[in-house]
């Protein structure tokens, strides 16, 4: 008599480390909505010189403060209206979103370059090290961060650069602190303690074994942080501190068209819309980015 064989069960393989992770970021449309936002501003910035109908600081007699080309008296050659001495708005805009995201991607590097360093230090050396640190970090933290952007651009003076340096300084406790408290909850697991006895030196402890189990909470501060570089960059240069005219900066382009808000609404609304999706895109970014990383909230 012969017997039936048993069915097999086949098991499917478990996703890998990116799917998983897609999977768990994807599940937030608000985050995918995001990516896709900061996507195309990167590459409208990347192709400006190609997208922009008209040079950034061409000017036009002929057409002060001409309206969108959907409103009476607008112009197709000026899909979004001119500003007071007859520059293309979309153009500016559109070579603004580089200079803006420039400001906030490189603000953003430098202070999560430094802050991450004096994190691992802080957190290895512990003591008078850990605490000179720390509670200069609380100093700044104590401040405003748009004041203490103000007094940093007073001291080193208006500009581009000194509006970047100023307002990596306000981000920078935010990574020290990050890593720090990462670094202390990664020094007593047991694979730390094995690279240790097996003869790693402090630096490769940092670097190698601790830094790579940190990189996730840095990884979300970071895409938070654009969004408040560009704002803070944005309010600088409204302030006349950071970016100065005639350079394409959204902020900057509002602190131009401040006196003619009442007579131009097209000179202030879309600069404003510019940096409001700018913000909101990173920011929804960073949510999912925090959803995906972080095991308790993936879903």
């Amino acid at each position: 008599m012969s017997t039936a064989a048993a069915p097999v069960t086949i098991q499917a393989a478990p996703p890998g480390p990116l799917r998983e992770f897609w999977l768990a970021f994807s599940a937030n449309r608000g985050a995918v909505i995001g990516l896709v936002v900061v996507v195309v501003m990167l590459l409208m910035a990347l192709f400006a010189p190609w997208l922009a109908p008209h040079a950034p600081f061409e000017t036009n007699n002929a057409v002060f403060l001409k309206p969108p080309a959907w409103q009476s008296g607008g112009s197709a050659s000026y899909l979004l209206g001119t500003d007071a001495i007859g520059r293309d708005i979309l153009s500016r805009l559109i070579h603004g979103a580089r200079l803006s995201l420039s400001i906030g991607l490189g603000v953003v590097a430098l202070s999560l370059v430094v802050g991450v360093a004096l994190g691992l230090v802080a957190g290895f050396a512990r003591g008078v090290t850990e605490i000179a640190i720390m509670r200069m970090m609380d100093i700044l933290l104590t401040l405003p961060s748009l004041l203490l952007a103000i007094v940093v651009v007073a001291i080193l003076g208006p500009g581009l650069v000194n509006a970047m340096l100023a307002v990596a300084i306000v981000l920078l406790p935010h990574y020290v602190r990050i890593t720090r408290a990462a670094v202390i909850a990664e020094v007593s697991k047991d694979y730390v303690t094995a690279a240790r006895v097996s003869g790693a030196g402090t630096l490769r402890l940092m670097f190698s074994e601790v830094l790579p189990n940190c990189a996730a909470p840095l990884i979300v501060q970071a895409s938070l942080g654009v969004s408040t570089a560009i704002l803070d960059a944005a309010a600088l240069g409204f302030l006349g501190l950071g970016a100065q005219p005639p350079a394409p900066e959204w902020g900057t382009m509002l602190a131009d068209a401040r006196e003619f808000v009442l007579r131009a609404w097209w000179v202030v609304t879309f600069p404003g819309l510019m940096i409001l999706v700018a913000v909101l895109a990173f920011n929804l970014l960073g949510d999912g980015l925090r959803d995906a990383l972080d095991p308790k909230l993936k879903r």
